[in-house]
């Protein structure tokens, strides 16, 4: 395929969101604080404190998470007329190359209530990459772009409760 920009996949959100979270982690610490020093005159108040350390991990390995999602692809051009690369962007800005060839499978999962659709991508070594929602691409670029690959689509397998599919 003679590639040129083109774009596989492109996110939504592609900011690091760090204000709201930072609105979460500060409010939800100063609602534990309040609780802590209102109870502890009364009872132990340890549990507050748990939940705090609790949340603020969970709050940590999701930010880890979401900083290696995919925020864009692109096919772009080999070298010297070589294969085809795909070109990640992720969330915290790191940009990698890949075989297209080495490409094993592109999911595209759509949303039941909203319009857009989540990507699933597994590279070569069998690592999975996870891409942020955005609105569904064609799976006939991604058919010509990665010939070796699987690819497909789904509905999400949730619903809204009490609207029949």
């Amino acid at each position: 395929m003679a590639a040129g920009e083109d774009l596989l996949w492109d996110a939504r959100d592609k900011g690091m969101q760090m204000v709201p979270r930072l609105w979460r982690l500060g409010v939800t610490a100063g609602v534990l604080g309040f609780l802590a020093l209102l109870l502890l005159v009364a009872s132990h108040a340890v549990w507050a404190l748990y939940a705090g350390a609790l949340y603020l991990i969970a709050e940590i390995v999701y930010w880890v998470w979401d900083r290696g999602r995919l925020v864009e692809a692109r096919i772009v051009a080999g070298e010297a007329d070589g294969p085809a690369k795909i070109r990640l962007r992720r969330v915290g800005g790191r940009i990698s190359e890949h075989d297209a060839r080495r490409v094993t499978r592109a999911l595209v999962i759509h949303d039941n209530v909203l319009d857009q659709a989540t990507l699933r991508l597994r590279v070569h070594k069998g690592r999975f990459l996870f891409g942020r929602p955005g609105r569904a691409p064609a799976l006939t670029a991604w058919r010509q772009a990665c010939p070796n690959a699987e690819v497909g689509d789904r509905a999400a397998w949730w619903g809204m409760p009490g609207v029949p599919d």
